[in-house]
């Protein structure tokens, strides 16, 4: 691994591993060897959704369980420690074999989510609660404290389904309709159908997920228009 790699990613996330093999294990994918970072993953994964826990806390202080749990989801969830990773620049860094690497798996979001998660597990290991929440914090504590409750509205597919469930409407279906590119780059086209209505909209993203929150966006702002005054949608 290159140490110059390592010595710009430990100054991005504004930490110093004590134990560099810790680092170097956390951004080893299984497809490089028995050494690699799944368990660090499973330790992180944890330390993310506590220290994430506790900015929402302190942020939200008026705001009930569902809106905290609501919102951590929105942070933690894949394509956001997706972005993450790459702003951190780990593809640079990441340890994967010949055949994982030319697949594009090291722009893969699957694997970048994970791999960050490893990082926050590998410096709880390293430094204590302190340092992972540190890095927590600095990744993610000026979004979240510049935000306001407004700023994290349901997502469009539960928003969606409780439209309809509160018409007592059957939930949409999604089924995917093409998908494009290569596995480390790939568009996805989903559809969202409300049979119920004969209405269908669909919607592309990076990932199945992406393409069916677009989907279901679109279908809802529809959804909303119609009933609005004048609009062609009733109860």
């Amino acid at each position: 691994m290159n140490p110059q790699a390592l010595d710009a990613l430990q100054q991005r996330l504004g930490y110093r591993f004590n134990k560099a093999e810790l680092l170097q294990r956390a951004l080893t994918h299984r497809s490089f060897g028995q050494q690699h970072n799944e368990r660090l993953e499973f330790l992180g994964d944890a330390v993310l959704n506590l220290a994430v826990s506790a900015l929402l806390y302190e942020r939200f202080a008026g705001s009930d369980e569902g809106d905290l749990t609501r919102i951590r989801a929105h942070l933690v969830r894949e394509d956001s420690l997706h972005r993450l990773a790459l702003q951190l620049q780990m593809p640079a860094t990441l340890r994967m074999s010949e055949g994982e690497a030319r697949g594009g798996g090291g722009q893969r979001p699957s694997i970048l989510a994970d791999a960050l998660e490893a990082v926050i597990g590998a410096a709880f290991l390293d430094g204590g609660y302190q340092a992972s929440n540190e890095i927590v914090r600095r990744l993610l504590g000026d979004l979240i404290s510049g935000s306001g409750i407004d700023q994290w509205a349901k997502d469009a597919k539960t928003a969606l389904q409780e439209w309809l469930q509160a018409r007592k409407l059957p939930v949409p279906a999604y089924r995917i309709v093409e998908t494009r590119g290569q596995a480390h780059a790939q568009t996805f086209t989903v559809e969202c159908q409300v049979p119920a209505l004969s209405l269908a909209r669909t919607g592309e993203g990076r990932s199945r997920r992406m393409a069916e929150q677009e989907a279901a966006r679109q279908l809802l702002d529809e959804l909303l228009a119609g009933d609005k005054p004048g609009g062609g949608l009733r109860d």
